[in-house]
């Protein structure tokens, strides 16, 4: 029975034995594996995994654009979301490479910075991505 089951305990045995690991790791039988001994190789992750793991990297990516472009949160949601997608696909040091587009977004030069997005190696490589990113730039709207 679900709710019987102390689970606070069980989890702290599995660490104990399965050891806590935060990245990937190849376990002796060769399999990828994280956490508590979760193989991903037959097991992968669920979709309420999936989400909650996005969610946290979009929490992290927030906290690193507060601290590296301080005018990112004057702009509309739209190009809030816009940037966080672009910096979620190459990183925040990457996305900190983007000058020129973080200028024009920075001074309301929207159509500037579509423009400049689209001028990168990351859009020949991403395709339809950067089109939507500069859209969203250009005009603001991303639903």
């Amino acid at each position: 029975n679900k709710k019987d089951m102390n689970y606070d305990i069980l989890l702290e045995q599995l660490k104990d034995f399965e050891g806590l690991e935060l990245k990937a790791y190849q376990c002796t039988a060769g399999k990828t594996t994280i956490g508590l001994g979760r193989n991903l190789d037959d097991y992968g992750i669920t979709e309420e995994e999936a989400y909650y793991l996005a969610k946290n990297n979009i929490y992290e990516l927030e906290d690193e654009l507060d601290r590296a472009i301080s005018c990112w949160r004057q702009l509309d949601d739209a190009r809030q979301r816009a940037l966080i997608n672009l910096a979620y696909n190459v990183g925040t040091p990457t996305l900190l490479k983007f000058k020129k587009t973080l200028e024009y977004l920075k001074n309301g030069f929207y159509a500037k910075a579509a423009e400049e997005v689209l001028d990168s190696r990351w859009a020949s490589q991403v395709g339809r991505r950067s089109v939507f990113i500069s859209d969203v730039f250009k005009t603001g709207v991303d639903t």
